[in-house]
């Protein structure tokens, strides 16, 4: 028993200290990735098991032994680093403003339609307590609608008030999964629980994936969904003339590229004449230098190591224009629409680097707003599930998305 708990309170050590300061290599970020994303973001949940598990092992047994005062001593560590990351996960909500303010002006949210309050602001504790239960009562989702030909992986799920709506903002959620796994169901759900809430209309999407699937049918799936919108959406309470996109990872790939790539016939076969262009981009921690032409060594990597081997199956050499067409590092114009950039600081999947630089050269060329929130703390995939962290994060996304919409509505 003595040695279980030394067991548990070691274990749990290790996995502070990696989401503190995560594993670094490229053998290891994918590791380091899951430990540090679960122990981040449910980091009050294990303070407490610690501290109970901790409690009831000296009741029992107290500190008679070595074994005892050891574990002890590495559940205060433990204890410790976990503190440290929730201290971390509240610097979010400071984070998120500063960048807003920055892009949108340091009063922009006394033109909101209604500014955020102090219970806006405060990290909702209430919806922590039970995190992979995500549901609404006061959202309706329509589920497994097909927006084209092909099966399951052309579906679309709406999350839209339960009260009808007319001419609400729509927001297009794009799941990620390194062009190759996941779905729907399982990405982006606090941000449209929480904009459902705020009477939008949100709309989460399937898309072909590798490697049955080459580049860019990926991009091809994400267009005929927005024609879909295009057409479709005011059936549901949206308005077809506003369309936010968001996505995380390949998503925020996709999500970046859709919002660079407004009618671009090569992307659109068939429908070359809809409109699929959105107002307004909030990729989070997305994948930017596709072609690796930034030079950095862990963008080649992935490019030889995943893109070129499953999602594109080209030679990056002979087939550079593929690639650089595919990249949104290397597709930014003056059209660009406003943008929100949210990226974790810790991220050991795609590196924070290539989001600055995707920021930087976003701000050089386009003259809309680009908002840059680089998230202390933060892994990948922070925001899958509630947490202090995605907490903060959605709500500044909100602030957002709501400025863009009053914005594209003013005469």
């Amino acid at each position: 028993m003595r040695s279980r708990f030394l067991t548990r309170r070691a274990a749990q050590l290790v996995l502070t200290a990696n989401a503190l300061r995560p594993l670094g290599g490229e053998r290891t970020s994918i590791a380091a990735f899951f430990a540090g994303w679960l122990t981040g973001e449910l980091a009050p949940h294990l303070l407490a098991l610690t501290a109970a598990d901790t409690l009831a092992h000296l009741a029992r047994h107290g500190l008679r032994e070595r074994s005892d005062r050891i574990g002890v001593g590495l559940a205060a560590l433990s204890a410790a680093g976990l503190g440290a990351l929730i201290v971390d996960s509240q610097r979010a909500r400071g984070e998120v403003e500063r960048a807003l303010a920055e892009a949108l002006g340091p009063r922009y949210a006394q033109n909101l339609r209604r500014p955020p309050d102090p219970r806006d602001l405060a990290t909702p504790w209430g919806q922590l307590v039970l995190p992979f239960r995500m549901r609404d009562p006061d959202v309706r989702r329509d589920r497994d609608i097909a927006y084209a030909p092909g099966g399951k992986r052309f579906l679309l799920d709406i999350y839209r008030p339960k009260e009808p709506v007319e001419n609400s903002p729509v927001l297009l959620q794009i799941h990620g999964g390194a062009w190759m796994v996941d779905s729907k169901d399982h990405q982006g759900i606090p941000l449209m629980l929480h904009m459902a809430r705020r009477g939008w209309v949100c709309v989460a999407i399937n898309y072909p994936l590798s490697p049955s699937s080459r580049w860019p049918e990926h991009m091809i799936g994400v267009k005929r969904a927005v024609a879909w919108i295009r057409r479709n959406i005011a059936s549901y309470g949206g308005d077809p003339s506003f369309l936010a996109v968001t996505g995380g990872s390949a998503g925020g790939h996709l999500a970046a590229l859709l919002a660079l790539t407004p009618n671009d016939a090569a992307l659109q076969p068939g429908f070359t004449e809809v409109d699929t262009s959105v107002q307004a981009c909030v990729p989070h921690y997305g994948v930017y230098d596709f072609a690796a032409t930034s030079g950095s060594p862990a963008s080649q990597r992935r490019l030889k190591g995943l893109i070129a081997r499953y999602v594109v199956g080209k030679d990056p050499v002979r087939f550079l224009d593929d690639y650089i067409a595919a990249s949104p590092l290397d597709r930014i114009t003056d059209k660009a629409p406003p943008f929100f950039v949210i990226h974790g600081e810790r991220d050991t999947l795609v590196p924070v680097r290539e989001a600055r630089e995707f920021v930087r050269r976003l701000r050089e060329t386009s003259p809309n707003p680009v908002a840059y929130a680089e998230i202390p703390g933060a892994q990948h995939a922070f925001d899958v599930f509630p947490s202090i962290r995605s907490a903060h994060v959605v709500r500044g996304v909100e602030r957002f998305l709501e400025w863009s919409y009053l914005r594209a509505r003013e005469p």
